[in-house]
């Protein structure tokens, strides 16, 4: 009986696989049920083939999201955008541009004193992104500066392209101005160059300090410059930082200097930085401020002079009539309570100057808690 079994397995395996082949002869009743199953469902041989197509690579580059492109100013799609969602819908700190706009503002004044030369800062955006995307988008050569929030307990990264390196350079050793600096591929930064760009680093951390006291105060110096990005890693390459990137022209010749700062950084500072202000000056303008004070030197405030206190029912004050008099339980000489919207303001003695009745002043009253 196993005998037999195998056999029967391997004839119908054998039968399986001629009608599989499409060995099946036009008499053949699998045959004719096929062909009847195919035409209820209106497919044809034909469409069947045609269905079964693959995608090429340009396909599948589009849909996976990357298609070659440059990144820079250009929205990604397919699975890169879901997985970069996160950072373009990070919450919005409104007070940077304040802070940034006044750090621009200062950095020109404080570079022109120090170059001696006209200079304009400008900045061109501020993004989001991942830190370790950005260390693999600087274009090298470059000098990357390590900085230190000393009330922060963090760390920053300013880079400095070698366009700004070498106008800088240039201009403190006395090139001419409206040429462009001549620039020397193929070798590191001397230790001249070094040097001037580290003493420039300083005063824009002065600056970016000055710009940050009126909302926290912050100190920010210098770690240590690298040339090699690897070196410069103050985060995680997944952690997402904060790219401020600005502008330096000086005539003919300028650069690009980009600042990055982890949102671990400024946590401390987060709630401060979401709140909102109106006004250039972190809210505080002094035009409305020395209009409003004047304005308040001449409001005119009721004040109270309370000679006593007497608790009365509802029917006793509707009883009162016109002539009626109240007696109050005090002397003449007591203390009278002055007071401003029921909060009690200063103490002094009841008397009489000329025709007016008068109250001398002779205590402040502390404000209540």
């Amino acid at each position: 009986m196993a005998d037999e079994e195998e056999i029967d397995d391997d004839a119908v395996a054998a039968e399986w696989a001629a009608m599989a082949g499409g060995d099946l002869d036009d008499d053949d009743p699998l045959a004719a049920v096929a062909d009847d199953i195919a035409a209820d469902d209106g497919i044809e041989a034909d469409d069947m083939g045609q269905n079964e197509r693959v995608l090429d690579q340009t396909e599948i580059d589009s849909l996976l999201g990357f298609d070659g492109a440059d990144d820079d100013g250009q929205s990604r799609s397919g699975i890169q955008a879901l997985i970069n969602s996160g950072l373009v819908a990070y919450e919005r700190l409104p007070m940077l541009d304040i802070i940034f706009d006044r750090f621009v503002r200062m950095m020109s004044t404080s570079l022109r004193n120090f170059t001696s030369d006209n200079i304009e800062i400008s900045t061109d955006n501020m993004t989001s992104i991942r830190f370790g995307d950005y260390l693999n988008s600087i274009p090298l050569p470059a000098m990357l500066a390590v900085f230190r929030a000393e009330e922060w307990d963090n760390y920053g990264l300013m880079t400095i392209d070698s366009n700004l390196i070498y106008s800088v350079v240039d201009a403190l050793l006395g090139g001419r101005r409206g040429t462009a600096p001549m620039r020397i591929e193929g070798r590191p930064y001397t230790t001249i160059e070094q040097t001037l760009v580290e003493r420039m680093i300083a005063l824009i951390l002065k600056d970016l300090s000055a710009a940050f006291e009126p909302l926290s105060p912050v100190t920010f110096t210098l770690d240590r410059l690298e040339t090699n990005p690897r070196f410069a890693s103050i985060a995680q390459a997944t952690n997402a930082a904060l790219l401020v990137k600005m502008r330096a022209d000086m005539e003919e010749r300028g650069g690009r200097l980009e600042m990055i700062l982890p949102y671990a950084t400024i946590e401390p500072v987060r709630e401060l930085l979401l709140q909102r202000f109106m006004g250039e000056k972190f809210g505080r303008d002094s035009i409305w401020e020395n209009h409003l004070a004047n304005e308040l030197w001449h409001t005119e405030v009721p004040v109270d002079a309370v000679l006593d206190e007497q608790t009365m029912s509802l029917g006793e004050v509707m009883g009162l009539e016109v002539g009626q008099t109240l007696l109050l339980n005090t002397a003449p000489d007591a203390d009278v309570h002055l007071r401003c919207s029921g909060i009690a303001m200063m103490t002094g003695k009841m008397g009489r100057v000329g025709k007016y009745v008068a109250v001398k002043i002779e205590s402040m009253d502390e404000p209540e808690e």
